[in-house]
Order: structure tokens, then sequence, then C-alpha cells
């Protein structure tokens, strides 16, 4: 098992126990946009209280309907809202429960906006959105690994340094894997994820 960094704080947001606190709705639908936005507030609000590195569940386990607008609410605009440099907290996001009907629309708004989201599928871990075959590659030495140096990564797919840094640099910048400059370590976001 990967040891977890001692600064990273585990969240878990059921997402259908979101919605019906969110909206007052007794159905676990995320269905449009306002929808969509009231539980990203609420994900955003829970992440600021935290004031640390923040490793965040979003758990789609009991979410019946998903649809376009929703998810590009929930999903897109929360993952481009922790990218910046000038982001409000340190947060990272891990999909679990995900059923193949949300699947295809995850992976389209994640596409449409050029982003990527670690997910826990049934057959294993996975990296949706927009990854081209490099970043795939090194992300899922990583996965393997648990944590590793840049050069330990190379080593595991016998190649050179330089020829990983493009594809893990991408990684780390959009947030699918998390690196610590003190120790040079990368980790990977679904051991560190296991025990949430």
């Amino acid at each position: 098992m990967t040891d977890v960094p001692r600064d990273v704080v585990p969240l878990r947001f059921e997402l259908s126990s979101l919605v019906t606190r969110s909206v007052a709705s007794l159905y676990s639908h995320l269905v449009t946009r306002p929808t969509g936005r009231a539980v990203r507030l609420g994900i955003e609000s829970q992440i600021s209280e935290i004031g640390a590195l923040c490793l965040s569940i979003l758990d789609f386990g009991q979410v019946a309907v998903l649809d376009y607008s929703c998810a590009d609410e929930t999903v897109a605009k929360l993952i481009l809202r922790y990218q910046p440099d000038d982001r409000p907290a340190d947060a990272y996001f891990v999909a679990r429960g995900l059923a193949e009907h949300h699947l295809e629309t995850i992976e389209a708004v994640l596409e449409r906006h050029d982003l990527a989201l670690v997910a826990e599928l049934e057959s294993g871990p996975t990296l949706l959105g927009s990854v081209d075959a490099e970043e795939m590659e090194v992300w899922t030495a990583v996965e393997r690994l648990g944590r590793a140096t840049g050069d330990e990564v190379a080593g595991y797919l016998g190649v050179r340094p330089e020829e990983i840094s493009r594809p893990l640099d991408s990684l780390v910048r959009r947030r699918v894997v998390l690196y610590r400059e003190a120790s040079g370590l990368h980790y990977a976001l679904t051991p560190l994820a296991a025990d949430v």
C-alpha cells in the first residue's frame, strides 16, 4: 500500500445526498445546470473549510440519472476551478461508483474541456477524458507503482527519464497525479483514496 502523505485530507462526497440537501429533491438525479451548480458549490464550500491538500472522492453510486449540463457544472467546472496556479485550494478528485450510463456523459464533458479525471471502475482504476497514449502509459505506470520518482517511472517503462518528462508533467499539471517537490515523488490517486 502507498504511504499517504501526511498533509492529504480525504473527503468523500456522496453526490445523491448532496442533491437532496442542495436542491431539496427526493430524487437522486443530477439533471439541469442549476442542480449541478448547487452540488458543485456545496463541494467547493467543504473543500474550502479544510484549508489543506484535499483528496475528494466524487461518489456517483446512488446517482440514477446524470445529464450533460449537470455533469458540465458538477464535474468539469469543479476540475477547472482547481487546476490553475491561483486555485482556491489544493484539491484532487477521484470518481467512484460510476455506472455505464454515467461514463458517456462524463467522458463527453471532460473531452470538451480537455480535462482528465481518475476513476475507480469495477474493471479497475482508469483515466477518463482527454488523454493521449503517452499520458495513459505514464499514468498507468504511476498507478501500478503507487508512488515513484520520475526516474523510477522511466525505469519501470524501460525508457529514459527525458522520454516521459512531458507526459508526467502534464499529468501533474492536470492534477491526476500528486507530486511532492521536496521528495520528488509522484503519487497515484487511487491508492491514496483506498480507505475513504
